[in-house]
């Protein structure tokens, strides 16, 4: 169910060939002609490019559990079939959940870097010094509301343009957002100590983690409502009322006070963010530890990069009609939720300030986590 995070390289192309391969002697299935952007097919295409070399039974598990009569089906299938009886099988999370959500997403390490194309945004990677970063509004001084509470940084009330008229349609169009009230937002994403405190106060689920996780490390491979359950035990705990940033609240903090592509100018330039183009420390296998990059304008670390993260609102494909006070933006029903900023397996273009995609509430993923907000007085 890997239709939030990927855009598949058919909108690029006047025709497009995948080829899927269930092992070296089963013929080739070629799949021509251009997919209409956010159709059904497009995303079981995107879904399966993204697991198809997958060593992980969950993965293909995933992928039969949301497309029972996919195109692929028999190769899933048989992926799994082989796998099962090759020795030495690698163990994987979807096999000993706490709960199975209703559509398990894949859980792909180490899987390769999902099939999108880059976006027209993108620019070239800089070689020179870094692009100082334009002057912000001031934030306050970091706190935390009790020992195991993320860091909190507050965000000043304030406007900016939120989207952008040069990238995704799902971004456009940009559009003025006055934040009317300050807030507060997570220095850093929650990280994996962080939902550990809430796993021992058996308020939350365990989350199985890659061997050698650092407890530092953003946790991921939670759900929208995953996130809920540890953002309740947090409230009680704290004595304060947490939630998920609102859409608008997460990029007017992320940019940091700036009005340029990426948070620290107009050119990607490496060392800004945790990528695989943003330089080290970057590994295929995992996101680095939470803070190891610099800080925006505003304090913040990782919200370009390392896990996507959740937010409140609930998706639209674009922001025509959108709110212009900063508030999360509702439906009925809502079932699919925004996630921004990119993860560590995404290239230097899904470092943008407003990159944005969606993915079922009850859906968990390896590059999906999340940071803390709560309202200050």
């Amino acid at each position: 169910m890997w239709q939030k995070l990927l855009v598949v390289c058919v909108l690029a192309l006047p025709a497009l060939v995948l080829t899927a391969q269930a092992q070296n002697n089963t013929p080739d299935i070629k799949l021509a002609g251009v997919v209409p952007k956010n159709s059904a097919e497009q995303f079981e295409l995107a879904f399966w490019e993204s697991i198809k070399d997958s060593t992980h039974i969950s993965d293909y598990e995933a992928y039969l559990k949301a497309y029972p009569k996919g195109r692929f089906a028999a190769l899933a299938e048989a992926r799994i079939a082989r796998l099962r009886a090759a020795p030495g099988k690698p163990a994987t999370q979807a096999e000993t959940p706490a709960a199975a959500p209703p559509k398990p997403a894949p859980a792909r390490e180490p899987a390769r870097e999902p099939a999108r194309p880059a976006p027209a945004r993108e620019a070239p990677v800089a070689t020179a010094a870094p692009v100082p970063s334009r002057p912000a509004a001031s934030a306050g001084a970091e706190f935390k509301d009790c020992p195991n509470c993320p860091a909190l940084i507050p965000i000043p009330a304030g406007s900016f343009t939120m989207g952008s008229n040069n990238s995704d349609p799902s971004e456009k169009p940009a559009h003025p957002v006055t934040i009317k009230a300050g807030f507060a937002i997570g220095k850093t994403e929650v990280s994996v100590q962080q939902w550990n405190a809430c796993v021992e106060a058996g308020a939350c689920q365990k989350v199985a983690l890659s061997a050698g996780s650092n407890a530092n490390a953003p946790i991921r491979d939670v759900s929208w409502d995953d996130a809920q359950q540890y953002l309740k035990w947090l409230s009680s705990t704290s004595g304060h009322t947490y939630r998920l940033p609102t859409e608008a609240e997460w990029e007017y903090a992320a940019r940091g006070g700036t009005g340029s592509r990426y948070w620290w100018g107009e050119q990607m330039v490496t060392g800004k963010a945790n990528c695989k183009d943003c330089g080290q420390p970057w590994s295929s296998d995992a996101p680095a530890t939470v803070g190891s990059f610099a800080a925006n304008g505003y304090g913040l670390h990782d919200t370009s990069g390392s896990v996507w993260e959740w937010v409140a609102d609930c998706w639209h494909t674009s922001f025509k009609d959108a709110p212009s006070d900063g508030r999360s933006w509702e439906a009925s029903p809502c079932t699919v939720r925004v996630i921004r900023g990119g993860s560590w397996r995404e290239g230097a273009a899904y470092m943008v300030a407003s990159t944005r995609f969606k993915y079922d509430a009850s859906v968990r993923h390896s590059q999906n986590g999340f940071r803390v907000a709560r309202n200050v007085k």
